[in-house]
C-alpha cells in the first residue's frame, strides 16, 4: 500500500510541528546546543511526561534524549549537511541568500535541512511519543554532529552518548534514503592530495617551480583523480552486498585571495571515498598517490612532491540480515505498505549506523526520500503521506521488538 492511501493520523500534525520548530534556530555541526534546547523546551511542554535531557559536549555541541535506556535506540540527528548561514555556505552554494522558511502544503513540505535530517528526525520524534503512549519501552535519540567532518579531534554526539549510556539492544537509523530497508552501510573516507613544489612571485614567473606555481596545473592532478576514480570504483564493487564504492574531489585549495601576486607552492585537493567491507585505507591512498604521480612524471609538476593523507571516518559494516532488529524491520515494512522491502545494490550512503555496529549494535536505517526543491536546491521537499507512513514504521517497528528477546538472539 502506497504511503497516503491510509489515514494521517496524529502523527502528520506531530511531524509538522516538529519541523516548524526545528526549522525556527539553525544547528550547524558542532553547535545544535541552541537548536537541542529549543526543540527540548517545546517537547516538555508538549509532552510533559517524558523527560527531556540536553547533553552538552564540547563547544557548542549538543544532544537531545528521552525515553527508556532499556529500549530500543530510536535515532537520529540534529545538524544539517549546510549550515544555513550564507557566508559559510558560499564556498559550497554559490549563494549569498537565506534559505526561505519552512513551506508546508496539504501534501508536501519543503525546507532547509529536511534530508539531512530533520524529516527523518521530526518523523522518529512523532513515532517515539506514541510509543512512549502506549507504554513501548524506547529509547530516542537526536544526536549532534551526524554529519561526516574532516576535523581532528573528531567527537560525534553518537560518541558522546554511547561514552554514558547503556548499550541498546539494537539501533534504528532514521534518515532520508532509498525507498527500502538497508542492514548494511559503506564507510567513508577522507583523502587529502598535498602537490607542493616551491613558491615564486607573479612579476617573475620562473621563480615558482614550476613555472606559474603549482595551481598553473592543478588541471593535471584533477584528471588524474577522475581517472584513479574511474578506476577505484571498477575495483572496489562489492557484490553480494547492498554498498557500493563511490569518490570525488570535494574541495581545491592554493594561495591567498589577498595575495593573488604570489604563486603558491602548495596545491591541495580534498576527496571523499565510500568504501566497501574489507577495504583498506591506506591502500587506497596508495593508489591515489600513485596515479597522481605517474600523471606528473613526465610534465611541469615532474619535481614535486605528491603526498595523500588518510582521514578514516569510519569503515563498512552490516547488521546480520536475520538478527531481531531486521526481521522487525522487515514486519513493520511490510505491514505498512503491503510487501517486502526492495532489494537495493550499490548504496553510497554512510551514517552514523556504522559507529552503532563498531559498538556491536544491530542496526537498520529506513526513511523517507528527499528531492531537492527546483526553486533553491539548499532546500528539500517530502511528501507529508510518505513522512506519515514512515513515522508508522518506526512506531511498529519498536513495538515489534521485545528488548529481552532482542538481546537473548543478539
Amino acid at each position: 500500500m502506497a504511503p497516503g492511501r491510509r489515514r494521517l493520523g496524529p502523527f502528520l500534525n506531530t511531524i509538522v510541528e516538529a519541523l516548524r520548530v526545528l526549522d525556527g534556530v539553525p544547528a550547524p555541526y558542532g553547535r545544535e546546543s541552541a537548536a537541542a534546547a529549543h526543540l527540548a523546551s517545546w517537547c516538555a511542554a508538549r509532552w510533559p511526561s517524558i523527560e527531556w535531557t540536553v547533553q552538552p559536549y564540547g563547544d557548542g555541541g549538543a544532544n537531545l534524549y528521552a525515553g527508556d535506556p532499556s529500549g530500543v535506540l530510536l535515532y537520529s540527528h540534529l545538524d544539517t549537511s549546510l549550515s544555513g548561514d550564507p557566508h559559510e555556505d558560499g564556498p559550497i552554494t554559490a549563494r549569498a541568500d537565506a534559505p526561505a522558511p519552512l513551506k508546508v502544503t496539504p501534501a508536501h513540505v519543503e525546507g532547509f535541512g529536511l534530508g539531512v535530517a530533520r524529516a527523518p528526525a521530526a518523523a522518529a520524534l512523532a513515532a517515539f511519543t506514541t510509543a512512549t503512549a502506549r507504554g513501548i519501552p524506547v529509547r530516542l535519540l537526536l544526536a549532534g554532529s551526524g554529519t561526516h567532518r574532516a576535523v581532528s579531534p573528531r567527537t560525534t554526539g553518537l560518541d558522546r552518548y554511547l561514552a554514558t549510556a547503556p548499550r541498546p539492544p539494537a539501533a534504528v537509523v532514521a534518515k532520508c534514503g532509498p525507498p527500502t530497508l538497508l542492514w548494511e552501510e559503506p564507510g567513508a573516507l577522507y583523502l587529502r592530495v598535498r602537490v607542493q613544489g616551491r613558491h615564486g612571485a607573479v612579476l617573475a614567473r620562473e621563480s615558482a617551480d614550476p613555472p606559474g606555481g603549482v595551481i598553473a596545473h592543478a588541471g593535471s592532478v584533477i584528471e588524474a583523480v577522475e581517472r584513479w576514480r574511474t578506476a577505484y570504483l571498477r575495483a572496489h564493487t562489492a557484490p553480494g552486498t547492498q554498498v557500493g564504492p563511490a569518490a570525488g574531489i570535494g574541495s581545491l585549495t592554493s594561495g591567498r585571495p589577498d595575495k593573488p601576486d604570489l604563486f603558491p607552492a602548495l596545491l591541495e585537493a580534498g576527496i571523499y571515498a565510500v568504501t566497501v567491507p574489507g577495504a583498506d585505507p591506506h591502500e587506497i591512498a596508495a593508489s591515489l598517490r600513485s596515479a597522481i604521480e605517474s600523471a606528473c612524471a613526465n610534465g611541469p609538476l615532474s619535481t614535486c612532491t605528491v603526498t595523500v593523507d588518510v582521514d578514516e571516518v569510519h569503515p563498512a559494516a552490516a547488521t546480520p540480515a536475520g538478527a531481531p532488529v531486521v526481521r522487525a524491520a522487515r514486519a513493520a515494512w511490510e505491514s505498512e505498505f503491503g510487501t517486502a522491502p526492495p532489494p537495493i545494490q550499490n548504496w553510497t550512503g554512510s551514517t552514523d549506523g556504522v559507529v552503532l555496529r563498531a559498538h556491536g549494535i544491530d542496526t537498520v536505517r529506513l526513511g523517507p526520500s528527499a528531492r531537492p526543491s527546483p526553486a533553491d536546491p539548499r532546500r528539500d521537499v517530502l511528501d507529508l503521506p510518505a513522512l506519515a507512513a514512515y513515522a508508522r514504521v518506526y512506531a511498529a517497528l519498536t513495538r515489534n521488538l521485545d528488548p529481552d528477546a532482542v538481546v537473548a538472539d543478539s
